[in-house]
This record gives C-alpha cells, sequence and structure tokens, in this order.
C-alpha cells in the first residue's frame, strides 16, 4: 500500500480489508441476509437515484451518484448537521482532498439510498468514512 500514491488511492471509494477465511468459519450458518435481498435493495437504491436525477435537464442528465459532482453533489447529498461536522471533523484530521470529500458524500449518498433515506445522517457519513484508507499513516504504528 505504501507504493501506491495518496492521489491514486483519493480515486478510489472503498478501502477494505478482507481477512482470510479461517476453516471454521466455512461451517456457520448463512448470513441474515440473503443476496436475494441484497439484491433487491441495490434495485431500489438504483431506482431512487434514477427517479432523482431523472429530473435534470436531459444536457446534464446523470443516472447515478458516481456521475454526480460540484455543487449538485453538495446538493443532492447534504448531510444532516451532525453528518456534516462529522464530516468537517473526518475532512481536517484525515486531510481530506477535494476530491476525497466529495467521493465521502458519493459513498454516503449511496448508502443512504440503501437504506431508504431522503437525506444522508451521521451513520452514513460516519460508514462512508470507514471505507476510506487513511494516505498518511505513522511508520510506527502501535509502538
Amino acid at each position: 500500500m505504501r507504493r501506491i500514491s495518496g492521489p491514486l488511492l483519493d480515486r478510489i471509494d472503498l478501502h477494505i480489508d478482507v481477512p482470510a477465511v479461517a476453516p471454521a468459519d466455512l461451517a456457520l450458518p448463512p448470513p441474515a441476509e440473503s443476496s436475494i435481498e441484497i439484491a433487491r435493495r441495490v434495485a431500489a437504491a438504483r431506482a431512487r437515484q434514477s427517479a432523482r436525477y431523472g429530473k435534470l435537464p436531459q444536457q446534464h442528465r446523470i443516472r447515478t451518484n458516481a456521475e454526480a459532482d460540484g455543487e449538485f453533489l453538495d446538493e443532492i447529498a447534504a448531510p444532516d448537521a451532525a453528518g456534516r461536522t462529522l464530516l468537517q471533523r473526518a475532512a481536517e484530521r484525515l486531510r481530506l482532498s477535494a476530491r476525497g470529500y466529495h467521493r465521502v458524500l458519493r459513498v454516503a449518498r449511496t448508502l443512504a439510498d440503501l437504506d431508504g433515506a431522503a437525506t444522508v445522517a451521521r451513520h452514513h457519513i460516519a460508514e462512508a468514512l470507514s471505507y476510506r484508507r487513511p494516505f498518511h499513516l505513522p511508520e510506527n504504528v502501535g509502538g
């Protein structure tokens, strides 16, 4: 990870560490939410996005949150007061670039769509931030 430049990492929306699965974990019961249920939630989120963006003039037509940027993104992904405070603090502490800040907003808007929420709440911002990998990690983490 240290070999990848910050600007390149900044273009990746989701950073998730996936540990190896232990053999004993393979015998565990299936997850509470099935793939079919997840697919339904994703389809509903995409329908919300289509409805939101279908109102735009043809020359500004976008289809998904990933295509929204600038002032329009700030409008459609504006978090509640607690979310705005969290995002501002995180932007300072994590030294988010403008691109990183807007990527957090896009992911948070998508998480809100998956929840069926009309507005982006603090927990959507928190989850979106949890998918960011900080660029400036201390050299000696933990000691």
